[in-house]
């Protein structure tokens, strides 16, 4: 029989529900960091409790240094990066996932290029080997056949993209927020006609101008310590060189003159209203608060947009408020997907008056709290992982990287807890309060299917040997009212994760009104005892 399982994640019962924010845990990632001689950073944090080590190399290089006519070419060279090197040519991957290496990938930004893995402690040798021979040693292996190969399949993800819906926005989003000039003014993915137009010339310059020893931060979290991380480090990367000296710009923020609204149709479902202002970077303490105002207006079901858009009018079907981080200029962006059928016009009116409301109010006390627990519990479960992208590696990268300081996070946090309704409704004001770009997406025509270049007549595809996978020991009880508790312990992070299962599913239905039984969880959310569903979502909410 089928059994219906309720996921009670929102019952982190973790010591940040909003009435206990005050004795928070501190988060504490401790590390320790040094400078080798060719001006490679480096930050380790040591982690024992699985014999393995993240490995994470950040370059301080994104689509921002792209000079007109090389847009793309950032995300390009990524892909160029993991054809092997002039010592290990082949596929980057085949050795790590020879030792079980997981978390593997690159990743192209506005400001950086990243490469990440996490291996087993007896790999950590091959991985810092790999990464510094494909750093130090890479345009022996970059011809022209694997440059045009891999041109193709960045095309190929370009076309990908621009195929979903609402796909196309971004291009337009991007020359709207930022002018002409701007470093931010194109995509990552960048434009057809420069990728075609990039050669190997531009391989070289590119590889030589940024993938420097000095533009590099190297992050090594887990079954390590500082003495060995210097060890191996000096071993592997000495011999790199620093690179050029680069001019780093630190600031960017453009402010219009006057609003300035676009249409555009696409292949899409409904409209959609996008509405975005240029707001300060992702180091600055004003962009903390614009953090805490976005997930007051809209974070879940409560949060003032939803509410009143998707939940109390029933205008909209989705409503998502936040804050895109970049280094010279964040992205302010309210995004409202609307019901078939629904007036744009009401709907634009109701972003004007809410947004009024908070210029003229702030948030309230109870708003702020949760925004500060949501944020916090988030802080919180990120660092359960040591790597993959979003894990204590990635933390500390981007603290090195954004603000010279590994432990930034700490200072973040600090500045969103002490906020208080006066702080978030000054830098509203101070930014969300300027003129803006909007953009409403239309749809059109039908919907078609896209070619596939799976061949099907080969078969499933294989699948390799899955690892050993290691559990906590599970503790069984039996409460008075018979009620089977499971309990598994764990100490990563300060946060309980409850699951309620229910020995009835679809099988139940039988010889009843089919559907019953998933109507009936549908309505575990929709209130509860006393509370109605606002009041039980505001609750679970609060508890992070």
């Amino acid at each position: 029989m089928k059994r219906t399982t309720t996921l009670l994640a929102g019952l982190s019962a973790s010591l940040l529900a909003t009435t206990a924010l005050a004795q928070m845990p501190d988060i504490d990632v401790s590390y320790d960091s040094f400078t080798m001689p060719n001006g490679l950073r480096v930050v380790v944090h040591e982690d024992r409790k699985a014999p393995i080590v993240a490995v994470s190399m950040w370059y301080g290089v994104g689509s921002k240094d792209e000079p007109e006519g090389k847009t793309g070419f950032a995300h390009l060279f990524e892909h160029l990066m993991f054809n092997g090197s002039e010592n290990a040519p082949g596929e980057f991957f085949d050795p790590f996932e020879k030792v079980g290496a997981t978390g593997m990938n690159g990743t192209t930004w506005l400001d950086r290029t990243n490469y990440f893995e996490t291996v087993p402690t007896p790999a950590l040798d091959m991985a810092l080997w790999m990464e510094s021979d494909r750093m130090g040693h890479l345009l022996g292996v970059i011809d022209q056949k694997v440059l045009d190969e891999q041109r193709g399949v960045v095309q190929n993800e370009k076309r990908q993209g621009d195929n979903n819906p609402y796909g196309m926005a971004q291009y337009r989003l991007q020359y709207g927020v930022f002018p002409k000039g701007h470093p931010y003014n194109h995509s990552t993915i960048g434009s057809m006609a420069d990728l075609d137009a990039a050669s190997l010339e531009d391989v070289k310059s590119w590889f030589n101008q940024y993938y420097g020893a000095a533009n590099t931060i190297l992050v090594l979290a887990g079954d390590i310590d500082t003495a060995t991380a210097k060890q191996k480090v000096a071993k592997y990367f000495s011999d790199i060189k620093a690179g050029p000296s680069l001019p780093h710009m630190k600031s960017w923020v453009p402010v219009k003159n006057e609003t300035i609204r676009e249409v555009m149709t696409d292949q899409v479902p409904q409209a959609r209203i996008y509405r975005q202002w240029a707001v300060p970077g992702r180091t600055t303490q004003d962009k903390a608060m614009l953090d805490l105002a976005a997930s007051v207006l809209g974070s879940g079901k409560n949060s003032r947009f939803y509410k009143e858009l998707v939940y109390d009018r029933e205008i909209a079907t989705n409503v998502s408020v936040n804050v895109q981080a970049h280094a010279l200029a964040s992205i302010f962006s309210i995004t409202v997907t609307a019901k078939k059928g629904a007036d744009l016009t009401e709907i634009e009116t109701a972003i004007d008056r809410i947004t009024a409301e908070f210029f003229a109010k702030g948030p309230t006390r109870s708003e702020l709290a949760r925004a500060k627990t949501k944020i916090n519990a988030s802080a919180v479960r990120g660092l359960e992982s040591i790597g993959g992208f979003g894990g204590k590696a990635v933390t500390l990268a981007q603290g090195a990287l954004y603000a010279g300081d590994p432990g930034f996070y700490k200072t973040r946090l600090k500045w969103l807890n002490e906020a208080d309704s006066k702080s978030v409704q000054y830098a509203f004001r101070q930014w969300v309060g300027k003129p803006y770009y909007q953009l409403q997406v239309l749809p059109f025509g039908a919907y078609k299917t896209a070619k596939s270049d799976v061949d099907r007549s080969t078969g499933i595809p294989a699948v390799g040997e899955l690892p050993d996978l290691t559990f906590p020991t599970v503790q069984e009880a039996t409460l008075d009212n018979g009620l089977k508790l499971v309990f598994a312990e764990r100490h990563a992070v300060p946060v309980v994760e409850i699951a309620l299962q229910f020995d009835a599913g679809y099988g139940a239905d039988q010889g009843n009104k089919l559907g019953t039984s998933s109507f009936a969880m549908s309505l575990l959310d929709e209130g509860a005892g006393k509370l109605s569903a606002l009041e039980l979502s505001g609750e679970l909410e609060s508890l992070g």
